[in-house]
């Protein structure tokens, strides 16, 4: 599990987001300190519901394993037998103790089969923890898009004013139509529109994580917004055998196989006779019932077995479901396995792309992008070029940005999704 190594100053900044959600203190709280991606991932796994409950149901796992060899209760019993009364004064008293106690080494299986149903919920809680973890790394890439979209949007309204003060400056100069100003007052307002709506977003974003994080919804979060695009260096081969190896649903579908391969062994076990070992007391009261007048006592032991007259046929119907189940599991576990691999590749060509597309808009394009559209505001300007080329030019230098943000967001999300498909986090 990937944890930063946090400084002592680092800790203050996570403090607020760490408190007990119930005592009202993590609303009012303040983070004073940008939190990263990865300190994100701490306070979520630190506190969130989810993990805690598939940890507790591992722990539960954990104690229904040794109950396994322990033996069923023994019965006690007492009759109360020839009472010329119906309820006491006995002719004997007759004590008894029976103990049944399965045929040998069906709690050693039963044992095993505990072990690894325990095993399997500790996979699953470390399921739940990476699904956990991408979820947190997935709100806060998304919540940096947001928050980034807005102040896209919010240069593209500062763009737009000047480009409504162009136009009405040529309109009253009798140098431009009075379509240009109504078309630029138009772009103005749906652009101010939009950008009401990106912050709405970025709000809900932040209401997101403070979900994961088990806060109130408006529970202040300041999030580092820097953008830190590295390229992915980890090799296919590599992360495919790791995957095979260490995703969770594989090992998961695994411990499944050997569980109903001893399914199936105690299934055929039923087969084998079950034991009940008894003792009798009997204390004769009246001394011509005993067996001798000297012996009013007498003790019996007593050995039973069951008798499987009828366990060919119901057995045979169990043993043949075990049978299936084995088979199934098998087959499941072979195409999670192939599965896994072609997700694998496929997203891992795909963070190599949206890697390539965003560096292709940051270095290229989006320069590209704003300088079109200020030569274009200069052109217009000087009647070199229709209001059209102007609207136009805007549009691409807004859609450039956004572009460059969204394939940011993409390469991120993908690169999550990647480390959730090999099952753990992807130290490059």
């Amino acid at each position: 599990m990937r944890l930063p190594c946090l400084g002592f100053a680092r800790w203050g900044a996570l403090l607020a987001l760490l408190m007990t959600p119930g005592s009202g203190l993590a609303s009012s709280a303040q983070v004073d300190q940008p939190i990263t991606v990865d300190e994100l991932v701490t306070a979520v796994l630190e506190v969130n519901p989810q993990v805690k409950s598939a940890r507790a149901q591992w722990n539960s796992a954990l104690h229904q394993i040794k109950q396994n060899y322990v033996p069923a209760d023994p019965t006690f019993g007492y009759n109360n037998i020839d009472s010329w009364r119906g309820i006491g004064a006995p002719g004997i008293h007759e004590y008894t103790v029976t103990q049944p106690v399965q045929f040998p080494g069906k709690a050693l299986y039963q044992a095993d089969m505990a072990r690894r149903t325990a095993k399997i919920a500790q996979i699953s809680y470390l399921a739940t923890v990476r699904d956990t973890r991408a979820a947190a790394e997935t709100g806060y890439y998304q919540a940096l898009l947001d928050d980034a979209l807005a102040d896209v949007t919010a240069a593209q309204l500062a763009d737009l004013a000047r480009v409504v003060k162009v136009t009405q400056i040529k309109y009253e100069a009798n140098q431009a139509a009075q379509s240009d100003v109504i078309s630029a007052q138009f772009d103005y307002s749906t652009t101010k529109q939009s950008l009401a709506q990106t912050r709405l977003a970025a709000r809900n974003d932040l209401r997101n994580l403070n979900q994961l994080l088990f806060r109130r919804p408006d529970s202040p979060l300041l999030l580092s917004r820097k953008i830190n695009l590295k390229p992915f260096r980890a090799r296919l081969d590599s992360l495919v055998d790791r995957a095979v190896a260490s995703r969770q649903e594989i090992l998961e579908a695994a411990l499944t196989e050997k569980n109903n391969d001893v399914a199936l062994k105690l299934a055929r076990m039923e087969y084998l006779p079950d034991f009940t070992f008894g003792y009798n007391f009997d204390d004769f009261a009246v001394p011509n019932f005993a067996p001798a007048p000297s012996h009013t006592q007498d003790h019996t032991i007593m050995i039973g077995l069951t008798v499987p007259i009828f366990a060919w046929w119901r057995q045979r119907e169990d043993i043949t479901k075990a049978q299936y189940d084995l088979e199934a599991a098998a087959d499941n576990l072979a195409s999670i396995r192939k599965q896994t691999e072609v997700a694998v590749t496929q997203l891992y060509d795909q963070v190599q792309l949206d890697y390539q597309i965003a560096v292709n808009y940051r270095d290229y394009l989006v320069p590209l992008a704003r300088e079109n559209f200020n030569v274009a505001l200069v052109a217009y300007t000087g009647q070199k070029i229709e209001f059209a080329d102007l609207s136009g030019a805007i549009q691409r230098s807004y859609n450039a940005r956004i572009a460059y943000l969204q394939a940011v967001n993409q390469f991120y999300a993908q690169e999550v999704a990647l480390e959730q498909t090999v099952g753990s986090p992807i130290l490059q």
